[in-house]
């Protein structure tokens, strides 16, 4: 049966995750808790966390905060600044391959590489969301009105995507061939990448917050229903023309956050009562590991060997769960 090893935090649970084998959990008042061998807490800003990515080698957490500041944070309790923007609101965040880290305030994006050389890009209209590729140093920017896809080690044209609307958190598809967008409206929107082929989806009853590819990238799972919604990516057009996958429904509460299993056709969804349970994409099984809380859930996520995930709320709980026997 699944265990809940609870884990007191100071606040709205920002981002939870794993490093490595340690446990992690970011809150909005600007506390990153470690949970390995022993617990190590941590403060790197000077006010409030707003955003918190794992490196892509897993050895630190990026953090950015209202102080301007990006920090590396790691599992041992040490942190060290990365780049600072003063009076600046750092909300966005996202990492790269071989160390580099992309940030943005305002209408300007950032890319730090790992020897601390930047670049910076510049648009037209407000940066709503950030992705890297999953290979090559290639930085896709969502904004208004559609996306811009940046060289960002290189100077060149950037290509643009458009469409019309407000496009905030952006992904690319694990084997590179999409860019998916959740957009201000109750909708995804994404590009064929090959083409630019426009796709879009629909018939969302809120915003979609959450979005997570399951392994092997044949599916992205999203929030925003009353059900987590997978779109199928498995064929030449992508989603377009095929039904997407609706596990979890419920008549009582929305999907607020989705984590696919890392090896295993298989995701964990957390809802806006504080309910969380995993569910099998082949038959719908699912297993209830969470009752109701106080708040909806905000962050969930696995550990690399899939039988640990770790969870947060907007109303300061948060939790370790194993699925071991």
């Amino acid at each position: 049966m699944p265990t809940i090893a609870p884990v007191d935090v100071d606040g709205f649970v920002v981002r939870a995750g794993y490093l490595k084998d340690s446990a992690f959990f970011a809150t909005g008042e600007g506390e990153v808790l470690f949970f390995a061998e022993g617990t190590k807490s941590i403060r790197p800003h000077k006010s409030g966390l707003l955003a918190a990515e794992p490196s892509r080698d897993h050895a630190c957490l990026v953090t950015s905060g209202d102080d301007g500041c990006i920090f590396a944070c790691r599992a041992d309790g040490t942190h060290e600044l990365l780049a600072e923007r003063p009076r600046k609101w750092i909300d966005l965040i996202a990492t790269g391959p071989s160390g580099a880290i992309a940030f943005a305030s305002g209408r300007t994006a950032w890319v730090r590489d790992s020897d601390g050389t930047e670049r910076e890009f510049n648009h037209e209209r407000a940066v709503g969301g950030l992705a890297f590729a999953p290979k090559g140093n290639r930085l896709a920017v969502s904004r208004y009105d559609g996306a811009t896809l940046w060289w960002a080690g290189r100077d060149s044209d950037p290509v643009t995507l458009s469409w019309k609307g407000a496009h905030l958190g952006i992904s690319f598809s694990p084997d590179g061939k999409y860019l998916v967008t959740a957009m201000q409206e109750n909708a995804l929107h994404g590009w064929r990448l090959s083409d630019t082929q426009d796709m879009r989806m629909s018939g969302y009853p809120a915003k979609v917050k959450s979005f997570s590819w399951s392994h092997g990238g044949k599916y992205l799972a999203t929030s925003g229903a009353n059900a987590a919604i997978l779109w199928p990516y498995h064929g030449k057009n992508g989603p377009m023309g095929q039904a997407p996958l609706q596990l979890g429904a419920r008549d009582d509460a929305q999907v607020t956050a989705v984590a696919c299993h890392p090896m295993e056709e298989v995701v964990a969804i957390g809802y806006q009562d504080g309910t969380i349970l995993i569910s099998r994409f082949a038959d719908n099984a699912a297993v209830l590991l969470r009752g109701p809380g106080e708040g909806p859930v905000s962050t969930i996520d696995w550990n690399d060997h899939g039988d640990r995930l770790v969870f947060g709320t907007e109303a300061a709980e948060a939790g370790i769960v194993s699925l071991k026997d």
